[in-house]
């Protein structure tokens, strides 16, 4: 392990460029991230985690119609105004708290080539002997440790980049990508290849990435010296694939918690019916009529 300490993460980069084409029409004006879970938009989840885990600068990595994500963390004078001659202060307590969460800032990308095409254009607000969490749009989870400041606490530990990882059923991780490697402890792994959804037969592990990351220098200098990958795209996967072909150390972490993937039309439901459920407003009404349903 190294002696001297690296610097505290500081900073998060949100990539939310990409089409949401498994939500049409609902996403054809405005980004699936802003998709209500209950009564919060997704990217909010990931915000309110980021910021839980000790983040004061959010990244948003955008396309063309997402100016709703930069509204929605910006101030709303005319809500704001409206909800004071209304007296309801609960909602203006709410509304005010989200543009004070962090520090945010919007990079453009402007034509879709890439998980990590969009990493690189957040890379100039990065310092050079810094390292940042990365989180996907569509992961939400519901756990007592927050999933970023668990990944945090790995690299902290490692001072390498970190993957996020759950251990799926077998028939499920040819979803997925799956690590190979040397399983540590009960937590985490040391990475030595990654394959992106093989079939579960060709799987070396169960665990497999969820969409959360920390990805130091190193990781953006081997995705700016990339060109188009495989798939014509620069990708974080074949980035990493890179590094560990120089044998460079990498790490997963099993998180701890519930993992709510919101990427599809069925685990969005299941996500909206999970944090329903706790939703101190709606939470017992919902699972009385969860109960009364003839199914």
């Amino acid at each position: 392990m190294h002696t001297d300490q690296p610097r505290k993460i500081k900073k998060a980069i949100l990539p939310v460029a990409g089409f949401g084409t498994r939500f049409l029409p609902a996403t054809k004006a405005q980004p699936k991230e802003m998709l209500p879970v209950v009564d919060k938009p997704v990217v909010q989840y990931l915000v309110e985690e980021a910021v839980a885990s000790g983040i004061e600068e959010i990244i948003f990595v955008t396309g063309r119609g997402k100016r709703a994500i930069e509204d929605h963390f910006d101030v709303s004078y005319e809500l704001e105004d409206t909800l004071v001659e209304k007296n309801k202060h609960d909602l203006l307590e709410t509304v005010q708290k989200i543009s004070g969460l962090a520090r945010f800032s919007y990079v453009r990308q402007p034509v879709p080539l890439g998980d990590g095409h969009a990493l690189l254009q957040a890379a100039h607000l990065v310092d050079d002997d810094e390292s940042v969490l990365v989180i996907f749009g569509d992961c939400i989870y519901d756990s007592v440790v927050p999933a970023s400041r668990q990944l945090i606490e790995a690299y902290e530990k490692y001072q390498a980049p970190i993957i996020g990882l759950s251990e799926v059923a077998p028939e499920d991780v040819s979803k997925f990508g799956v690590i190979g490697g040397e399983q540590l402890d009960e937590r985490d792994w040391k990475v030595t290849h990654m394959i992106e959804k093989p079939q579960p037969e060709e799987a070396p592990s169960r665990a497999v990435a969820v969409g959360k990351y920390i990805i130091t220098r190193e990781v953006f200098e081997t995705l700016s010296s990339m060109n188009q990958g495989k798939s014509g795209e620069i990708r974080l996967a074949d980035a990493f694939d890179l590094m560990l072909a120089k044998q460079r150390p990498m790490y997963g972490r099993m998180l701890e918690g519930e993992w709510l993937d919101t990427g599809d039309k069925f685990n969005f439901l299941r996500a909206t019916i999970h944090l329903g459920l706790k939703h101190p407003e709606i939470g017992e009404k919902l699972r009385g009529y969860l109960k009364g349903l003839p199914l």
